[in-house]
C-alpha cells in the first residue's frame, strides 16, 4: 500500500511516469462525516494519525477537469486524470513536483494541461510570478485550500474524511483511493458512499468558488 505520510518531495517528469496511477472515488458536500464515521467500526477501519496539511493553492482551468495543479509545500504539483474505472472511479497519473522556481519547459507541460496558452519569456518563474500569470489570465483562478484530514484503510484501501476550506468556504469530503481498482468497490460500498457523486477537487472548488 502506498506510503500516505511520505515527505512531499520533488519528483521529475519522468520518473512520475513511472507511479502506478491511482484511482480515486471523492464526494463533497455537508453531513458526510459522522454517518461515515459509523459506517467505518462496521468495516473495520485501521486508523491512521490525523494531519492538519500545510496551506496549498489549487489552480483551476475553465478549459478542464482533468489536470490537477496545485502548490504545497513549494512544489508545483500535477497529475492527470488517464481514464476511469468500470465503477466511474477517476484515474489520476501523477505528472511531477517541480520546485520554484519552475523551469520554463516544466511551466509550458503544466499549461497545456491547462489547456491554454501563456507566452513563456523567461527560463525559470518564481511563486509570486506563477501566481500573478494565473490571476492575468481569464480561464485560470487560484484558489487557498486549507484541510484537516482524517485517514484510514478498509481492507487495504486508502480513505479519508476531511474538513475543507477553499478560499474560507468550508465543505467535508470523503475518498477512497488506490492502485488496487477492483478493491476499492467494497471499501466505496462498506463507507456508504456507493450511489454520491464522484466529485473530484477541482469540480468542487469551481462549485465553492463560483467558477
Amino acid at each position: 500500500m502506498t506510503d500516505t505520510y511520505a515527505k512531499n518531495t520533488a519528483i521529475s517528469a519522468k520518473d512520475a511516469e513511472k507511479l502506478t496511477p491511482r484511482a480515486e472515488f471523492r464526494v463533497f458536500g455537508q453531513g458526510i462525516i459522522e454517518p461515515l464515521k459509523a459506517k467505518m467500526w462496521d468495516a473495520k477501519a485501521t486508523l491512521y494519525k490525523v494531519r492538519v496539511m500545510p496551506k496549498e493553492t489549487y489552480i483551476l482551468s475553465k478549459k478542464t477537469d482533468e489536470a490537477n495543479v496545485k502548490v504545497r509545500d513549494d512544489l508545483l504539483d500535477i497529475k492527470t486524470k488517464v481514464g476511469e474505472t468500470d465503477q466511474g472511479y477517476e484515474i489520476f497519473q501523477p505528472r511531477g513536483k517541480f520546485q520554484f522556481p519552475v523551469k520554463k519547459e516544466e511551466l509550458a507541460t503544466i499549461l497545456s494541461h491547462l489547456m491554454v496558452e501563456i507566452e513563456l519569456t523567461q527560463d525559470e518563474y518564481t511563486f509570486d510570478e506563477f501566481c500573478a500569470m494565473v490571476t492575468a489570465h481569464p480561464d485560470l483562478t487560484l484558489v487557498g485550500v486549507e484541510k484537516k484530514r482524517y485517514g484510514f484503510s478498509v481492507n487495504g484501501i486508502i480513505c479519508e474524511f476531511a474538513y475543507v476550506w477553499m478560499n474560507g468556504a468550508q465543505v467535508e469530503t470523503a475518498c477512497c483511493e488506490s492502485e488496487d481498482y477492483a478493491g476499492m468497490q467494497s471499501a466505496v460500498e462498506a463507507l456508504g458512499l456507493a450511489g454520491m457523486p464522484n466529485v473530484n477537487y477541482l469540480k468542487a472548488a469551481k462549485k465553492v468558488v463560483g467558477f
